[in-house]
């Protein structure tokens, strides 16, 4: 239990910036997933429209301190290399 007062305003801030991270993480995740379900289905158009969406997502949260901008980069670059083999996929079959 925090007995000053500054430690328990931290654990107060703690708590939001948590709450804040998560959210933010629980968005970027539920993103990929829908992005991801596209790429299943082979929907190409439906594809591009939710890697736009996830990728604004991940520079949107790169820019706070939730997420690190070479993180948001690595799962950028792996998310286009699965639209762009979808792509050449549908292109060749």
């Amino acid at each position: 239990m925090p007995n000053t007062d500054s430690a328990k305003k931290r654990v107060r801030q703690n708590i939001k910036r948590r709450a804040l991270n998560r959210w933010r993480k629980d968005r970027i995740k539920t993103q990929i997933r829908s992005f991801l379900k596209a790429v299943q289905a082979h929907d190409v158009e439906l594809a591009e429209t939710e890697y736009r969406k996830t990728v604004s997502l991940l520079d949107k949260v790169s820019h706070t301190s939730t997420l690190h901008k070479n993180t948001a980069a690595r799962r950028k670059s792996r998310l286009s290399r699965r639209l762009k083999a979808m792509k050449t996929a549908a292109a060749a079959g």
